[in-house]
């Protein structure tokens, strides 16, 4: 039971991999670059590297516009860099931690161009849309007096969407179930290439069913025994 709660007594290094180091000399951190640093990160008594978003994204957001869940930023690396580095932290009895940012994707997930563009596909749902702008639709930003709105028309839709977050980081419908199920689909990717948990990013976000809280993002975690 005690080793269930491995998190609560682990050092915990939080790294954003662009801002890292450098493995290949093109001035952005990479996966090859945190490899060559694992010994130092060892020597200093890290338990567990927490790693800010890393996969694919337009990186308006510090990479927190996601617009492919299952791979790995070209600008970082490759899918299989990313299991070297998995490897190499094994070796060394270091944890690895994700971000899972599953509240919003990217405006330019695939997700949201089709649904945006056919309001017959199925990933229209996945999204939430008004054809009138709804009520409220300048109240409960998450970074007031940054953001001007939580529902946005969309020219290409004809349709309101709604965002807690920018305008470029549209939400998704956690109502649907097909949503859910991509998420566990999701966390069930990279749980089998080997990380150990997940920090979730906009937890009350994800848990209300209409959007209309206005509590801000609060951190949670999710770990594997």
């Amino acid at each position: 039971m005690i080793e269930d709660l491995w998190y609560k007594n682990s050092i915990i290094y939080s790294l954003d991999l662009d801002t890292f180091m450098d493995g290949n000399g093109d001035g952005i951190g990479d996966l090859p670059g945190l490899i060559n640093r694992l010994d130092y990160l060892n020597s200093l008594g890290v338990d567990v590297i927490w790693l800010a978003p890393f996969q694919p994204s337009p990186n308006r957001d510090n990479g927190y516009d996601i617009c492919d869940y299952y791979g790995v930023d070209p600008r970082y690396g490759s899918s299989g860099d990313f299991v070297e580095f998995m490897n190499h932290a094994r070796k060394r009895g270091m944890r690895v931690i994700l971000d899972l940012v599953v509240n919003h994707t990217s405006n330019e997930h695939p997700w949201f161009e089709e649904a945006r563009r056919n309001p017959d596909s199925q990933y229209r749902d996945w999204y939430l849309w008004s054809k009138r702008r709804p009520a409220g639709w300048n109240k409960g930003m998450v970074f007031p007096g940054v953001q001007k709105a939580v529902w946005t028309r969309d020219p290409v839709a004809k349709a309101y969407y709604h965002h807690r977050f920018y305008d470029f980081q549209p939400d998704l419908n956690m109502d649907n179930a097909h949503v859910r199920a991509e998420v566990r689909r999701i966390m069930g990717y990279w749980l089998q290439l080997g990380v150990d948990g997940f920090r979730v990013d906009a937890v009350p976000f994800i848990l209300e069913s209409h959007p209309k809280s206005e509590k801000l993002s609060f951190e949670y975690c999710a770990f594997r025994p």
